[in-house]
């Protein structure tokens, strides 16, 4: 009987200590071996620690057998840009069962955001094995970003999430039937534990007065904001936990996010008359709430607001999100989930009452975001989720108003030819083709002028 080998994947602290939680719950069957196949997806991995080079590491790296790298295993290919070709595939699944010592092994993976390279890669090339499908944020309530190849796709089990919303069923991979199955808190909460032990003696655990922790994204990196706009979003967070009484703040950067930024922030603080510290070691945010015990935590969308809520409780607020809402394009970009789950969950930190008062939705609340979410899920991708159309429909015609347009747009309605659509006296004008002509034209005499 042939040896079987689990190989799971993970690009993030956070992910591998998403997979060390499942272990310890028992969500994997035993194996003969374990490996962590740990993949860099930085655009400069050369300069970029990996995740077994983060603190903290070490307390994850006895759950598996070995730690194999993918960058090393496809150098000189970048982890994201790269897959093997069809007519290729049998020679490098050799040639990686003989690095790796796989032989004739039944493999199994675990990988995460399976839609795209390395994991979609990494399921091409071992063909037909099963695979798992672990999702560590709030991504996993949203629907795939892009289709996925049926071989593939009817080779998922299972979508093993963490329960960030309790009572809100993800929608990733529904398309296949894959079922959701939540990874328990209490054994996340333990692993992120063992992480935080690692950090104790750092000069950021000192104590002292319980800090607002402010939490960075770089949405510039993506596109979604220029430096100056989200500099400013940072500035928000700086003067709203001010303006909530807080006189000692921590602000968790984003890796590659420029130093500069930080500095700003110390400026703006000072003036403020509180005393800003920059967390400076790349550990995920939930150590830093197991090493801090902040009084409150700040973000744009970020998932570890709603770990910091979910899972320990910490008072949170939300900045910036509504402006977002406006801007962020096209609208399935995969980032409006996680931004329409903040936005109509969270308090706005300018909101003083409302951030006091906050607590975790009730049942009723969440039943109202999940009629949201599918709604917003069909508009992203009808293609994917045709099934949706009725409940997206049922909610657009009973739930528009001034507020929840903020998760819509229009001109997206119309095209799905949905409820607050264009009127339908004015639905010729889309598909009107001497309209658009003309209203081409406009825009070239327009440009023209302005160049002038």
């Amino acid at each position: 009987m042939p040896r079987t080998t689990q190989i799971f994947c993970a690009s993030t602290l956070y992910g591998a200590a998403t997979l060390a939680a499942a272990l310890d719950a028992g969500l994997f069957e035993p194996a003969d071996r374990r490996l962590l196949l740990v993949t860099n997806n930085a655009t400069n991995p050369e300069t970029t620690p990996s995740v077994d080079a983060m603190p903290g590491f070490d307390r994850l790296r006895y759950r598996f057998d070995e730690v194999l790298s993918w960058n090393a295993t496809i150098s000189p290919f970048h982890p994201g840009g790269w897959s093997p070709r069809a007519d290729d595939i049998p020679l490098w699944e050799r040639y990686v069962r003989l690095l790796w010592n796989l032989g004739d092994d039944e493999v199994r993976l675990a990988v995460e955001s399976v839609h795209v390279n390395p994991a979609l890669a990494l399921c091409r090339l071992f063909t037909g094995a099963p695979v798992d499908v672990y999702a560590d944020g709030l991504m996993s309530y949203g629907p795939t970003r892009d289709k996925i190849d049926p071989l593939v796709g009817t080779r998922v089990g299972r979508l093993l999430h963490l329960d960030l919303v309790p009572g809100l069923t993800p929608l990733l991979l529904t398309e296949f039937g894959v079922p959701a199955v939540p990874v328990p808190s209490e054994a996340f909460v333990k692993v992120l534990g063992e992480l935080a032990e690692a950090e104790a003696g750092s000069a950021e655990a000192a104590g002292g007065e319980q800090p607002a922790l402010l939490l960075g994204q770089y949405l510039s990196a993506l596109g979604i904001l220029t430096d100056a706009e989200e500099e400013e979003l940072h500035l928000q967070m700086v003067r709203g936990a001010v303006g909530l009484g807080h006189r000692r703040l921590v602000f968790k950067p984003h890796p590659v996010a420029p130093a500069r930024w930080s500095r700003r922030l110390e400026d703006e603080a000072a003036r403020l008359g509180a005393e800003l510290t920059v967390l400076e070691r790349p550990v995920p945010a939930e150590v830093a709430f197991q090493r801090l015990r902040p009084a409150l935590v700040a973000g744009c969308f970020s998932t570890a607001l709603l770990t910091a809520a979910s899972l320990y409780g910490v008072p949170v607020a939300r900045v910036g999100t509504g402006a977002l809402l406006a801007r962020l394009a096209p609208y399935q970009n995969s980032n409006r989930v996680p931004l329409t789950i903040v936005d109509a969950l969270l308090p706005d930190i300018a909101d003083a009452e409302a951030v006091e008062g906050w607590t975790m939705p009730a049942r009723a609340r969440v039943d109202e975001l999940t009629a949201l979410l599918k709604a917003v899920g069909f508009a992203m991708q009808p293609r994917i989720h045709p099934e949706l159309r009725g409940a997206a429909e049922s909610y657009l015609s009973q739930h528009l108003n001034p507020h929840t347009w903020r998760y819509f747009k229009r001109r997206r309605l119309t095209s799905l030819a949905l409820p607050g659509a264009v009127p339908a006296q004015l639905s010729f004008i889309p598909r009107n083709a001497t309209v658009r002509r003309l209203a081409r034209r406009a825009r070239a005499l327009k440009r023209a002028t302005v160049r002038k």
